[in-house]
């Protein structure tokens, strides 16, 4: 039997010291970056837009599909933002309609823009001043849900500060000056002259002289998340392409990199994101963003990060985390079946050489309609130039027979490598206190030829009450709805200190086993002196879970098991799953356990509130939850449950 145990405790112990610190920061002054950095008189990233034959090398159909989706907005009329709909944070909790008004903005300028880059007629431009022109009238461009709460719902203008929608829209119109300035200033210097007075009010200054609770960690010592490179990677465009001034330009470039390394240096090792592979899109793959445009900007000066094995682990999560075509690992507020940005991870990819990981980024490749990504506007131009060779290449999916990444305390393990035939098992250790965390410690998944059995049920819709101190209100953030005990009454509570232990993982041909002792993720009330858990893929056959306990005291007892598909309650000491196979054909799996000793309950999660319906979206009405409450708890006990096919 292969054996990680070791092999994981030498990394975790290694782990701080396996890549360099300050990767970034590290290797340039001020001084030393305004030598490296392209100034931005002469910076072209991409063709300018006189510059046909350039353009003649961009993907034609993307471009064409651009111009038909961009002609529709022709007499489109620009909205204005009411504050009413601002205010709906406060009043309903709602962000939706809010956004929906911002969003649609910024993606029609981008349409239009690249619909004029094309055509070069000009017939795009009035509409494209009037988009700059609005949104640069708007109060705030970020979300009203992203507003300190003691504003109340109305943006203080007179405190400007940068979120992540507020860098999205500096992007957007620093690709507009870039491309557009002549055209622009033909019609009068004011426009752009707006576009860099209201960028630099709005998004310069307040990054280079106001503290922000993204840039580091938390006072509590959480890291960093994504909303750290994300930002960056905006904040890194638009200084790029707007700053004239080289002195300012490299000093932007240089506190960013130092914010970056922010979130850079305390990431995992093994390159695990706790904020699972939906949001890894905006996490690692921002990080590789701004590599790849610093690349971009100084003639590959940061080329050695692509050698950073821990630069390299943060790409290769996406497919690691990969259990079927359609569906990811979401623990946490992760989604199930996320969006892959395809063009996107097969340049990280084919940056740190790994082949499996561009296989995979061609596997996700579309036909283009002209409909644009909702972030990240950027990597569009990168995908321009690159559609014969991403069309021409090799495509497929790794889907590794094991996976363990120590540092994150996950492991992900099938029944056989290269395949979603049979069991798919997948667990996890970790603490309370993850960004977007659940209260989940030793909660796992169970899929079947890559479809759902056991489940984590995810994020719903984000409103006001997801990121306050109601958060664990929500039913599916709470450890009563995953596949976790509730102990004499108790659930896991928030915060770092409630944590998994003893973390280990076995990997073989024939079966793997995930350990754990959670004992210190339930609080002191709930009478827990020990409480061990074993995970066991038994290739091909079965999964089991083991439980080993040791109570102070032993009140009431209750196993939780969360699915999307209705269960029946079979004959004694059986559950069954009425699954759904890939082509939607029925297939039965029976859950097994001690009837002497359990008895089950099986009720439909009602989703009545507004955040579920997040999770309507995601996995229709259909969430049930079984509850197998012990009919004599005991102080000492040990007990297994058992998931097979029928």
């Amino acid at each position: 039997m292969k054996r990680y145990v070791l092999i994981g405790w030498l990394l975790w112990l290694a782990g701080p010291t396996l890549a360099q610190q300050n990767l970034l920061s590290g290797r340039f002054s001020v001084e030393e970056l305004r030598n490296v950095l392209i100034p931005e008189r002469e910076w072209t990233p991409f063709p300018r837009r006189e510059d046909r034959a350039g353009w003649a090398q961009a993907d034609s159909g993307m471009m064409k599909a651009y111009v038909k989706k961009a002609e529709t907005y022709l007499n489109y009329e620009w909205p204005y933002v009411p504050a009413t709909k601002s205010l709906l944070i406060e009043r309903t909790g709602n962000r939706d309609e809010y956004q929906s008004i911002s969003f649609q903005k910024r993606d029609v300028l981008g349409v239009l823009l690249l619909a004029e880059i094309y055509e070069n007629q000009g017939r795009f431009v009035d509409p494209i001043i009037d988009g700059v022109w609005s949104i640069c009238e708007e109060s705030f461009w970020g979300a009203s849900a992203h507003l300190p709460r003691e504003v109340k719902g109305l943006v203080d203008v007179s405190k400007p500060f940068v979120d992540l929608f507020a860098a999205e829209t500096a992007t957007y119109l620093a690709w507009v000056d870039y491309y557009l300035g002549d055209k622009l200033d033909a019609v009068t210097p004011q426009i752009r002259k707006r576009i860099y007075y209201e960028t630099n009010r709005r998004i310069f200054e307040p990054l280079m002289n106001q503290p922000h609770s993204w840039m580091q960690s938390h006072a509590n010592g959480r890291p960093p998340n994504n909303w750290n490179p994300w930002i960056c990677s905006n904040w890194l465009n638009a200084v790029l392409l707007l700053e004239k001034e080289d002195q300012k330009r490299a000093a932007a470039v240089h506190k960013l990199l130092g914010v970056l390394d922010n979130f850079l240096n305390p990431y995992p090792a093994d390159g695990g994101c706790d904020e699972g592979p939906s949001y890894w899109g905006a996490a690692a793959a921002s990080l590789y963003d701004n590599v790849s445009l610093l690349n971009t900007a100084s003639r590959n000066a940061f080329a050695y990060v692509y050698a950073d094995e821990k630069f390299r682990n943060m790409g290769r999560f996406i497919y690691r985390a990969q259990i079927s075509p359609n569906y990811f690992l979401n623990f946490a507020d992760a989604d199930p079946q996320p969006s892959m940005a395809a063009t996107m991870i097969y340049r990280y990819g084919k940056d740190i050489q790994d082949a499996n990981m561009m296989r995979f980024g061609a596997y996700y490749r579309k036909p283009e309609t002209g409909a644009l990504p909702r972030y990240h506007f950027f990597r569009n131009f990168y995908a321009l130039f690159m559609q014969q060779e991403f069309e021409r290449a090799d495509k497929g999916l790794a889907l590794p027979a094991d996976v363990w990444l120590p540092d994150l305390q996950v492991f992900a393990a099938r029944d056989r490598a290269g395949t979603t035939q049979g069991f798919y098992l997948a667990g996890k250790g970790g603490h309370n206190d993850e960004s977007h965390n659940h209260n989940d410690v030793g909660n796992y998944v169970v899929y079947y030829d890559g479809q759902p059995l056991l489940i984590d049920v995810g994020r719903g819709t984000y409103t006001r009450k997801t990121f306050s101190s109601q958060r664990y209100d929500i039913w599916y953030n709470g450890s009563a709805y995953h596949n976790l005990p509730t102990i004499n009454g108790f659930s896991q509570p928030p915060g770092n200190t409630f944590k998994a232990q003893q973390v280990t993982y076995q990997g073989g041909k024939e079966q793997v086993t995930f350990s754990l002792d959670f004992t210190q993720a339930y609080p002191a009330e709930a009478g827990v002196v020990s409480w061990k858990q074993s995970m066991r893929l038994k290739r091909g056959r079965e999964v089991t879970i083991t439980d080993q306990i040791h109570l102070k005291k032993a009140d009431s007892l209750s196993q939780h098991l969360m699915t999307c598909y209705p269960v029946e309650i079979g004959k004694a000491g059986q559950l069954i799953i009425c699954s759904k196979g890939q082509k939607g054909q029925s297939r039965d799996f029976v859950i097994k356990y001690d009837s002497r000793k359990w008895e089950p309950f099986v009720e439909k999660v009602a989703l009545q509130t507004p955040e579920d319906q997040g999770i309507r979206t995601k996995w229709g009405d259909t969430i049930y939850r079984i509850t197998l409450k012990r009919l004599q708890p005991k102080t000492v006990d040990l007990f297994a449950v058992t998931l097979a096919p029928r």
